[in-house]
Parts: C-alpha cells; sequence; structure tokens
C-alpha cells in the first residue's frame, strides 16, 4: 500500500486515496480464481474448469482483480488510515479510482473521522446545588406504598368501587360486531388503573358481583389498531367477583413485618434518611449535568453523523436488550406501539447527539490535563465488574477491552476534575417544594 492523498472534507469526513501495486494485485487476483472460477458456467467446459481467460473474456477481464480488491480492501485500508493517522468512527464509502494488472490499483476511501475539538471554559464554572428537605408527608406517602404493597385481597360483597378489582368476563362489538383482541373471561380489572379505555373502569364502578351489563365507551383518536381508532364500541360484562384491599394495621408488628426495624419510630426514621441521601445523590448528579452541559456548550467540534448513528445504535441494542429481558421483542414491541425502525430511530436522535458530545467533550478534558487511569484505578474496576457479574476478575479481563476500559475511567476521572475546579453554592428549597 502507498497513500497517495489524504484530503480533509467537511464534517469531520476524510478522503483517502491509495495504491495497490500490481504483484500484490495480480497475486490476489490468482487466489481468488482458484476459490472462485469453479462457480462460473461456460458452455463447452464442465463448471469449474473453464480457463481464467475464457471466463474474463465472458464475465468482463476485471472479474477477478474486483475479487482481489474485496480481499485486499480491509487491511490495505487499515494500512492507509494507520499511515494518515486517522482514527475512523464509521465505515467507509470505497471508490474504485483506477484497475489493471499492469498498473496496479487506485482506490478512494472517504470515511467519517473522529473530529478535532476545541473546548471552550472548563475550570472555574459555577453551578446550583440545590437539596430538598425531606417533609413528614413525604415519609408518609412511602408509608403508604408499602402499605398498599402489603394488602391482601378479599372478596368483597359491595359494589364495585375505585381501588378494587373487578372479576370480569367482557366482549367488546363495533357496530355490533364483534372485534379481535375485544374478548377475556376473569379478567382481573384494577379499578382506576386506566388500564382500558378511558371511561370503561368508571361503569364498571358501582356493580355488584352477578351483575350482567353493558360499557359504552369510544376508542381513542390514537389508538394503536387504525381500524378501532375514534370509533363507538359497546361492551358485555359480566361481573363475576369484587375484591377490595385489606391494608395492615399501621403498628410496630407491620414495622416488623416489611422491615428489620422493630418500631414504626426506626421504619420511618430509615424511610427519611432514605430520602434525604437519594436527594443528595440527585442534587449531585445534576450539578455533574449542569456543569458537563456549559462544557459541551463552550465546545466546538464537526461532529459527523456516523457517530450519533453509532450512539442511536448503542441505544437501540439497550433497549432491545431491556424488553428480551421482559420477554418481548425489539419487532413485537415496534408493531405493538405503530412505529417504523425510521421513527423508533429518531426518538433517540437528540440524546445520542448530546452523548456524544459529552464524551468528546470529556476525552478533550482528559487530554489536556493529562488524566489517565492508573493500573491500580484498572485493578479496582476489574473486581468491580467481576463482583457484579459474579465472575473471576482474570475471566473479565478476558472479554474486557482494557484500553476502552481505562479511557472510560479517564473520562470519570475528568467529570470530577470539573467538579473539583467549578464554584458550586449550596441552597435550600423551600419547604414547599419539598411537599
Amino acid at each position: 500500500m502507498k497513500l497517495i492523498k489524504s484530503e480533509k472534507l467537511e464534517k469531520s469526513m476524510y478522503e483517502l486515496q491509495f495504491s495497490i501495486d500490481a504483484e500484490t494485485l495480480c497475486a490476489a487476483a490468482d487466489k481468488a480464481f482458484k476459490r472462485e472460477g469453479k462457480k462460473y458456467t461456460v458452455q463447452g467446459f464442465r463448471k469449474g474448469h473453464a480457463p481464467r481467460k475464457t471466463i474474463e473474456k465472458m464475465y468482463g477481464e476485471d472479474i477477478f482483480l474486483m475479487d482481489a480488491i474485496n480481499d485486499l480492501f480491509p487491511d490495505e485500508y487499515e494500512a492507509a488510515v494507520k499511515e494518515a493517522g486517522l482514527e475512523p468512527v464509521g465505515n467507509p464509502q470505497p471508490e474504485v479510482v483506477s484497475l489493471s494488472a499492469a498498473d496496479g490499483a487506485v482506490l478512494k476511501a472517504v470515511l467519517p473521522v473522529k473530529p478535532e475539538v476545541t473546548l471552550g471554559e472548563y475550570v472555574g464554572l459555577k453551578a446550583t446545588k440545590t437539596v430538598h428537605p425531606v417533609g413528614d408527608a413525604q415519609v408518609e406517602e412511602e408509608i403508604t406504598r408499602m402499605r398498599e404493597r402489603n394488602a391482601r385481597m378479599i372478596t368483597s360483597e359491595e359494589p364495585a368501587r375505585l381501588g378494587d378489582t373487578a372479576d370480569l368476563d367482557f366482549e367488546g362489538f363495533v357496530d355490533g360486531v364483534a372485534f379481535e383482541g375485544g374478548k377475556a373471561e376473569h379478567y382481573n380489572l384494577e379499578l382506576g388503573s386506566g388500564t382500558f379505555i378511558p371511561g370503561f373502569e368508571d361503569q364498571v364502578q358501582g356493580h355488584s358481583a352477578g351483575d350482567e351489563f353493558d360499557v359504552n365507551v369510544t376508542f381513542p383518536e390514537d389508538y394503536q389498531a387504525a381500524e378501532l381508532a375514534g370509533k363507538p364500541a359497546v361492551f358485555k360484562i359480566k361481573l363475576h367477583e369484587v375484591k377490595s384491599k385489606e391494608l395492615p394495621e399501621l403498628d410496630d408488628e407491620f414495622a416488623k413485618d416489611v422491615s428489620e426495624f422493630d418500631t414504626m419510630d426506626e421504619l420511618r426514621a430509615s424511610i427519611r434518611k432514605n430520602m434525604e441521601e437519594a436527594d443528595q445523590q440527585q442534587a449531585d448528579l445534576d450539578v455533574e449535568n449542569a456543569l458537563v452541559d456549559q462544557v459541551i456548550d463552550g465546545m466546538q467540534a464537526e461532529i459527523p453523523q456516523a457517530m450519533v448513528d453509532n450512539s442511536v445504535d448503542e441505544m437501540i441494542r439497550d433497549f432491545g436488550y431491556r424488553l428480551s429481558q421482559q420477554g418481548l421483542k425489539l419487532e413485537e414491541y415496534l408493531k405493538y406501539v405503530g412505529e417504523d425502525m425510521a421513527a423508533f430511530r429518531a426518538n433517540f436522535a437528540e440524546r445520542a447527539e448530546k452523548q456524544v458530545k459529552i464524551r468528546l467533550a470529556l476525552e478533550a478534558v482528559a487530554a489536556k490535563e493529562n488524566i489517565v487511569a492508573s493500573d491500580e484505578e484498572f485493578e479496582a474496576e476489574v473486581k468491580r465488574i467481576a463482583d457484579q457479574y459474579k465472575m473471576e476478575p482474570e475471566k473479565v479481563k478476558a472479554v474486557v477491552d482494557a484500553e476502552a476500559v481505562k479511557k472510560d475511567l479517564a473520562i470519570n476521572k475528568a467529570i470530577d476534575f470539573i467538579k473539583s475546579k467549578a464554584e458550586v453554592t449550596e441552597e435550600t428549597a423551600k419547604a414547599a417544594d419539598a411537599q
């Protein structure tokens, strides 16, 4: 490979031109013929036994030279990138400029590269840390939630009311015709949950076990099933059972049942402490985000679209993985919400672009301040990962990219550096904000 040209284009795109000598090209073409020649059918020859010249005459003189280019391109391109000192962030757009067995080949590749970053101010930034005092009402709200989680369901002889669970059969009709997905038996519906079409749950309230009645509703205009959107529907209902929540008494026995504490006072004190710690963590995170936002606002960089696309890809892979943990495929989810992949990707674009900017800015700060991760910090991170996934540290080292891990650690240290050099003013929110 001989590098001919390395030229910067707009938006952090580069054009590379490099040559492959005739000897290398022809040797690769010979290998391509031995591998691919048997695939071609030529009249008068058994398949796989036609001479190379005959195949080239029939299918094109460059046919095996192009196969050779495809074989050679990855390594030759990588060598050209290395010689040019570039850091690609996406796939190249290759093009053959010239090609012949006598003269070799000249190839062109347009590729996105990691942009140059010009930092603005990142030392002496200002931010406000707002601490929200934990009010008694917040503690009692959490107690209420704990109480709800530990409630037991009992059969009620009273008419169904908000908060009750109705065991019912239903079948839906539009214009007198039953529609797909509109029928179920012994469905447990919590009244007030908003699970069903607006108005449905309201009309179940007031009915008792054994009642048979109609529920009249109208599907929302944006309903996911287009054939039902905006249409009035009638549901035939049979109510089998009404179940109400029986809440436990708020006494010391409750505290013992739901926690490690012996009294309600101890439980309340623990809840308050946890809320205060969570608020401190959130306040610190808000400060961190505010400082990083200032850094990226002052940064200048021509970010290639490929970097944003890669970030979107990562977010979608993560989203798909979390869906799979719930037993749902991404394709099924998209069908359910009525979105195609293009629209779905667009939802991530703004966040992905910001993530790219944040990483570029923090990498630039780390580079400018000579911030690196030590071997000790790397080992500690390996141990943390090992503990998280219950693996041996050596096995973790075998599967992770050590340099990538160290880069991530350096970025975290860059954040700490920015925070350490910032002017952070702490304030306490008004009591009303805490309620």
